[in-house]
């Protein structure tokens, strides 16, 4: 008796720390994706400064 209820104690452990440790994967999954995407928005800005910023000095030659 005592054997069984350790082994399903046993199972329910292994379950939890199965079910926890693929949700640790899926998260650091996201992460992953989430950093690749804030870099290539980050280089969007940069090419959009850019542009602003040759503009704005077409603008102001061509008001000059």
């Amino acid at each position: 008796m005592a054997k069984n209820r350790l082994k399903t104690a046993a199972k329910k452990i292994g379950a939890a720390i199965g079910k926890a440790d693929r949700t640790a994967h899926k998260v650091a999954k996201a992460g992953v994706l989430a950093k690749g995407e804030l870099d290539d928005i980050a280089k969007q800005v940069e090419a959009l400064k850019r542009q602003l910023l040759k503009t704005s000095k077409k603008l102001k030659k061509a008001l000059a």
